[in-house]
């Protein structure tokens, strides 16, 4: 019982050793607060939070320059924004915060301020007043103008791309005449006409960045929109242009010489320049009637005259051209022509006038005017019956008015007739018509006279014609014969005409035509055999083959008489034949004999009769031999008709055209009157036999033949026989002599004769040095059984050539070497040819020349560096242009030629070579080959030694001439302000070569300050090594750009860390398609966790742009979401979650240390309690046991009950992590799962999504605003315990929740 009493004892002593009031103290990472730029002011910015061990009341304060930024609740420690910020002007300061007890002095710490960029600049074009003039013949893809437009934001809100929003006019063809590239550049993308399309063009032109964060979304700023004007500049393109489509115009034919008939005008169709127009008449239907003058006035030049014009529809066509003054832009004349249309109106100036023609066929012309006319008609004719045989036109060749007139008669039979038409216009037929016909009367008056007068109704003026018209009697008798019958005599087959009578006539009263008889055979026996003339009545024979008395002896044939009214008689006439000797021999059948020559005899009678009467002269036949060629050998018997022949037939003797045909012509004949005959022809063939030998054309030959000319013709001989056959004249020749060096063929000419050609054998060539000559016999003969033959001898002399090629001496082909670029020049080497003819003549040649760099051709380069003279001097041409860098080896072919030399043999050596190898001098500078590469730096993946960017480059030179060294000249540190730190010594450059390309890979030296941010500018000179001669150099700067560790992003995958290694450049190509990034990795793991995690392994790395900003988690998120095609492919690739690092790693180690520590000060309290409670009621005794059963379970409370929503800066909404974000620990939650790393939880996602989802749809969870602990004396259980675990975890703050309050316990 005495240690509670004594622990009341201890108990005060206990409580004024602890009484001592410690100062309070900011938490560890109370350091900077990371703010957005777009923060509303009086917003909440960040806490401020600090720990008092005796939990006093504190008070909160911000001093400094910059503490004007924001306002305090003092008693919080809550923070709000009370002035804008701006990343662009400021973006990061530091203010002192500032906290007290009120027991000791305030404690001040210094906290750095960063302020975080958002997109809320537009892009800005640095000049607004745009213009510019292009050409209308500008080609497409040319270059219009340069826009630049300026964005102060950073990443992606700072990449600036161009739009042609409108372009002014808007048609269709302007619409794309334009594009923009990605730099500004504005592009002709379509042809120009300042005519055609539009002289002016306006342009807006819009400037956006590539999207980012501002006021919590992602959103694109676009400039105001700014206009470039474009002004097309003419050129004179166009020939010029008439203003009307048609000129015409109306001058009448009176008109006086320079009377203006009408003006022409063309303009240049090129606007912008408006060129001067002169005018021309280039053409003229009518030349010499009008002019112009330079102005376009056409006017009359010469006399007009309508009348002319009538085939030209009364007008005269004038080809009138336009031409510039000045040439076009192809230097030829700009001009255009035009036809005008001058019609030439009429004056009445002439009267009508007759003429005596139709009115088709009339050609009107002033000779062919006449005043006397004649027709017919028959008397007593109707009313309005026309006079026959008249044609009468009336023309006036005036026109409308001018050219009407009227018609009327005159005369003393006027009465009689009428005329029509009484009123005409322009021309018209005139007739003349029966009016009384009681007048018209042949027994009173046979003529009859009337006078046409034309009259002008304008004018008056008249033409007189005189009309004569005769009048035609009527028929009103019939013709008769005196006799009805005619007994009439004809010898048979009497000639066609031959008069069977022309004393038989009709008679008829009438006169004229009634009276006119005609005379006709009517159809019947007789009518197709004779003939009437129908006028004289005379009767002939019409077809004398059928006058055959033998057919028919008598013919009666009906002769008819018929007069002009058609009224007609006949009569017969009975006509009887006489006979003649109408009837020729008859031979019967063919006569073909073959005999033999020599031996053969002919005997052959020739068979005929004749249908004439026999025993008569005219059935009689006598025999007689035509003559020909050979009838002399023959005779025939005249009574009887026997034909023999006189001596031997030769066949040699006929001509060889013949075949050996006698062709004899016998005429049998009778002895009538006259004496008829027929002829028959006799062939005779004669047969050969061999009675003739051979004969040769000559009785010797000489044939010259060239040495080494194998297979030629040497000589042709010629023989011939004189039988007819081919059997018996066929030749064959053969040769004695010369042995294996020629042959002999034959060959039938025809006609008995043949040729032998003596040739030598296509292998066979003489030699004139191993034999100059030969003798040959030649042998003709025939089939002849007898062995006849006939021969000719053949001398053959062999003629000397020359015959052999040159040579080129090979010492002179040996390699020369020339430097290059007008290093030499003159001779540098001979080429010798030689040649074993002592007639040789030669020259040296050079045919081709080969260029060649390291082995390979390389065309016609080197084609004029060198010469070769005919002499065989090889010379430099152009020293200057000999280039080693274009080619290393130039080969000269030549070859030796002899000008004697036979044309039929090589004149030619073989082909030399002559190699010329180029030297290299030190000509070229090193040149840096381009390389569109971004070079980033990344603090904590780049370790000394490592490359951190390369650089290529070449020289054309060679050898030591063309190797490069790269060295370092100077590295530079600009930061973002523009300050410039030097870096020299930390890095290096190494030289290595690949292709004749060195590359220079640039390595870190030293650790880098991860902490800096800017750009690193490193200079890079490449040298080359001459071994003789200075050095030449060139130099390269490069940009290091710098990424810190804020932009690190995780991407967990349910995959294992090899399969995403192996999906790299798949993962890679889908991210830089969402987000135009270039992915660095970092590491690539597997995820060691026994919480059921979905990822099986991440990847840490940083997406950065081309300009060297990198991509926040915020801006990666945004743009996965955006493009759904990259989204499907990560998905396949099995992406499940996209965040930081830091929401990403394990806080179990931190947790459970920290429940640890906090249970462990948690019992020693506990002890001291309840030491303490002893001497305490049993009622307080319970109150603090139910109060430490609270704090166990506070204990047991971890953060996984804290929303996992992405923290926004200076709100109260918590990380998962516990951590307010103004702390600086910000976890990037993109909605995919719980990113609580606590192991005494279950992070199971409740989306129903399966294993290899992610739902970036998911809306982020409200986050409740925590409360922060009262200022009561009396610290709350549950507050305390919390605190004490708060303490050791180094990042987290603590908080006061009324819900877990255990002091009412």
């Amino acid at each position: 019982m005495a240690w509670p009493w004594l622990s009341c004892l201890l108990l005060p002593a206990f409580a004024v050793s602890v009484a001592a009031n410690v100062a309070p103290t900011f938490l560890s990472n109370m350091t900077s607060v990371t703010l957005p730029e777009d923060l509303p002011v009086g917003a909440e910015a960040f806490w401020l939070v600090a720990k008092d061990q005796d939990e006093d009341p504190l008070t909160y304060g911000i001093s400094g320059s910059n503490a004007y930024f924001f306002t305090v609740i003092s008693s919080t420690g809550e923070v709000k924004l009370a002035s804008p910020l701006d990343y662009e002007t400021l973006y990061f300061f530091p203010v002192t915060i500032s906290v007290s007890d009120g027991h000791n002095n305030p404690v001040q710490k210094e906290m750095q301020v960063i302020v975080e960029d958002r997109n809320d600049n537009a892009p800005v074009f640095q000049n607004t007043g745009f213009s510019t003039n292009i050409s209308e013949t500008l080609p497409i893809g040319s270059l219009v103008f340069s826009v630049l437009a300026v964005d102060k934001d950073t990443g992606s809100a700072g990449a600036v791309v161009y739009y042609i929003e409108r372009v002014i006019p808007s048609t269709s063809d302007s619409q794309y005449l334009f594009k923009i590239l990605l730099n500004g550049s504005i592009i002709l993308n379509g042809s120009l006409s300042y005519n055609n399309k539009s002289a002016f063009y306006q342009l807006e032109l819009k400037a956006c960045d590539s999207g980012g964060w501002y006021q919590n979304s992602f959103i694109t700023q676009c400039s105001s929109p700014v206009f470039l004007s474009i002004s097309v500049i003419d050129q004179p393109d166009l020939d010029p242009q008439f203003v009307r489509e048609f000129y015409s115009a109306s001058v009448a034919e009176d008109a006086p010489q320079g009377t203006s008939v009408l003006k022409v005008e063309a303009v240049d169709r090129d606007k912008g320049i408006n060129d001067r127009v002169t005018y021309s008449i280039s053409n003229s239907t009518r030349p010499g009637w009008f002019d112009i003058s330079p102005d376009g006035v056409i006017r009359v030049s010469g006399s007009l005259d309508r009348e002319q014009l009538l085939e030209e529809d009364e007008e005269v066509q004038v080809q009138v051209t336009a031409t510039e003054e000045h040439l076009n832009i192809y230097g030829q004349e700009a001009k255009v022509s035009i036809w005008v249309t001058l019609r030439v109106t009429d004056v009445n100036d002439h009267k009508p006038e007759f003429f005596n023609c139709s009115l088709l066929a009339c050609t009107f012309t002033p000779q062919e005017a006449q005043v006397n006319f004649s027709g017919s008609v028959d008397e007593h004719a109707s009313t309005r019956i026309p006079i026959d045989d008249l044609t009468m036109v009336v023309y006036d060749p005036d026109k409308g008015s001018n050219g009407t007139f009227l018609l009327s008669l005159e005369g003393a039979d006027a009465e009689a007739f009428s005329v029509s038409p009484e009123r005409a216009a322009g021309s018209a037929e005139v007739q003349v018509l029966v009016k009384v016909p009681s007048l018209v009367d042949y027994e009173k008056k046979t003529v009859m006279l009337v006078q046409v007068v034309a009259t002008d109704l304008v004018s008056g003026n008249s033409s007189v014609a005189l009309v004569t018209i005769y009048l035609r009697d009527i028929n009103d008798h019939r013709p008769t014969f005196p006799h009805s019958l005619y007994n009439l005599s004809v010898p048979e087959h009497s000639a066609n005409g031959f008069v069977v009578t022309d004393s038989i006539h009709a008679f008829d009263p009438d006169t004229g035509e009634g009276g006119r008889i005609t005379y006709s055979l009517l159809p019947g026996n007789g009518a197709d055999i004779f003939e009437v003339d129908p006028d004289s009545g005379t009767v002939t024979v019409r077809d004398s083959e059928l006058l055959d008395r033998e057919k028919q002896g008598v013919y009666n044939v009906t002769l008819q008489a018929t007069d002009g009214g058609g009224l007609s008689s006949s009569t017969t006439l009975q006509i009887y034949l006489l006979d003649i000797n109408d009837n020729t021999p008859v031979v019967i059948g063919s006569y073909i004999i073959f005999v033999q020559e020599e031996t053969g005899n002919v005997s052959v009678t020739i068979q005929a009769y004749d249908d004439d009467q026999p025993g008569t002269n005219n059935s009689r036949l006598y025999f007689s031999l035509l003559p020909s060629p050979y009838s002399h050998n023959f005779s025939v018997d005249p009574d009887t008709g026997l034909l023999r022949n006189l001596g031997p037939l030769d066949r040699e003797a006929i001509d060889p055209a013949l075949g050996g045909q006698i062709v004899l012509t016998v005429r049998v004949s009778d002895c009538g009157v006259p004496v008829l005959s027929t002829e028959v022809n006799v062939t005779i063939t004669v047969e050969d036999i061999n009675d003739n030998l051979p004969v040769f054309s000559q009785l010797s030959y000489t044939f010259p033949v060239r040495e080494r000319d194998p297979g030629v013709l040497v000589g042709v001989v010629k023989a011939w026989d004189a039988d007819q056959t081919e059997a018996n004249n066929r030749i064959s020749f053969s040769l004695l002599g010369g042995g294996a060096n020629f042959m002999l063929r034959g060959y039938v000419l025809g006609s008995g004769w043949a040729e032998g050609r003596l040739w030598l054998p296509s292998d066979v060539s003489l030699d004139y040095e191993t034999q100059p000559s030969f003798n040959l016999t030649v042998i003709a003969e025939n089939p002849d059984p007898q062995g006849a033959e006939a021969t000719a001898g053949i001398f053959v002399p062999v003629e000397d050539v020359n015959d052999e090629p040159p040579t080129l001496d090979a010492s002179s082909l040996q390699g020369i070497r020339v430097a290059e670029n007008g290093s030499q020049h003159g001779l540098v080497a001979e080429v010798v040819a030689q040649d074993v003819d002592t007639q040789a003549q030669l020259e040296v040649q050079l045919v081709n020349v080969i260029c060649t760099k390291a082995g390979v051709n390389v065309g016609s380069l080197c084609h004029g560096w060198f010469s070769v003279l005919a002499n065989g001097s090889v010379l430099i041409n152009q020293s200057e242009a000999i280039d080693y860098e274009i080619c290393d080896l130039v080969t000269l072919v030549v070859r030796a030629y002899d000008l004697t030399t036979d044309p039929r043999f090589q004149a030619y050596s073989d082909n030399g070579s002559l190699p010329i190898a180029i030297e290299d001098v030190n000509d070229n500078a090193p040149y840096f080959l381009p390389d569109n590469k971004t070079f980033v730096i990344i603090p904590e993946i780049v370790m000394p030694s490592h490359q951190v960017a390369s650089v290529r480059a070449r020289d054309d030179d060679s050898g030591n001439n063309g190797a490069i060294l790269f060295s370092i000249l100077q590295a530079d540190f600009i930061t973002k302000d523009g300050a410039v730190i030097a870096f020299n010594g930390f890095f290096r450059i190494s030289t290595s070569s690949e292709a004749n390309v060195f590359i220079g890979n640039i390595e870190l030296v030293t650790s880098l300050d991860s902490t800096l941010q800017g750009t690193y500018q490193v200079t890079v000179q490449a040298q080359d090594r001459p071994s003789v001669g200075l050095a030449q150099e060139a130099n390269i700067t490069l940009n290091l750009f710098t990424v810190d560790q804020s932009y690190r992003v995780r991407l967990q995958f349910s995959t294992n860390k090899e399969e995403v290694g192996a999906n790299m450049e798949e993962i890679k190509a889908a991210l830089a398609q969402a987000t135009r990034t270039t992915l660095y990795v970092v590491d690539i793991k597997d995820i060691v966790s026994t919480a059921r995690a979905r990822g099986r392994s991440y990847l840490d790395g940083y997406l950065v742009f081309p300009n060297g900003s990198a991509l926040t988690l915020d801006e990666l998120s945004v743009m996965i979401r955006s493009d759904q095609d990259a989204l499907m492919q990560l998905l396949q690739l099995g992406l499940v979650v996209v965040g930081s690092q830091e929401s990403q790693e394990s806080d179990l180690p931190k947790l459970l240390s920290s429940v640890i520590i906090g249970l462990g000060v948690a019992l020693l309290l506990v002890i001291v309690i309840m030491t303490t409670a002893l001497v305490c009621t049993q009622k307080r005794y319970h109150r603090k046991l139910r109060a430490t059963k609270a704090a166990n379970e506070a204990r047991r409370t971890v953060a996984g009950v804290m929303p996992s929503a992405s923290a926004i800066p200076g709100t109260n909404m918590y990380t998962a992590e516990r951590a307010n974000p103004m702390l600086n620990l910000s976890t990037k939650d993109l909605g995919f799962e719980s990113q609580s790393s606590s192991s005494d939880l279950d992070c199971i996602s409740h989306n129903s999504l399966d294993d290899n989802s992610v739902d970036l749809e998911k809306d982020k969870q409200e986050i409740k605003e925590p409360l922060h602990s009262p200022t009561a004396s009396d610290a709350e259980p549950l507050s305390a315990v919390l605190s004490g675990r708060n303490g050791g975890t180094g990042g987290h703050l603590s908080f006061t929740n009324a819900g877990l309050d255990t002091t009412d316990l």
